[in-house]
């Protein structure tokens, strides 16, 4: 069973930036591909970003790419999420998940392990 904890959010004005950190536990990190999700007030939750276990690919949501970068530390069992240029309507529950499959964070958006969430909330 993966545990996943996230770390970084907090209340930043519009412009500025946040990182965000996920730590693992309880499997095998390096083989384990990593992804962001969030989700704001009575709105749906989305994929945001995430990076493959295999060949450290990257993919993101068409509204971060540019200002949002996903980067992983195997050797500290971390992926973390850099936001820059951040706007009111990133205002969100950030939730880390984690899947073998970069396919089912990315595209099928079902991975297996979640974490709990972190608020990230951009005032204007």
């Amino acid at each position: 069973q993966v545990h996943l904890v996230e770390s970084g959010g907090g209340l930043v004005q519009a412009g500025g930036s946040l990182r965000l950190s996920c730590a693992a536990s309880g499997g095998d990190f390096s083989t384990l591909s990593m992804g962001w999700f969030r989700q704001a007030p009575m709105k749906e939750r989305e994929f945001v970003a995430g990076i493959s276990w295999t060949d450290y690919t990257t993919y993101g949501q068409d509204s971060v790419k540019g200002r949002f970068t996903v980067s992983r530390d195997n050797a500290k069992n971390t992926v973390f999420l850099q936001m820059n240029s951040l706007k009111p309507e990133d205002t969100a529950v950030y939730y880390c998940a984690a899947d073998r499959s970069i396919q089912t964070i990315a595209v099928l958006k079902t991975p297996n392990y979640w974490g709990q969430g972190t608020q990230v909330t951009i005032s204007s």
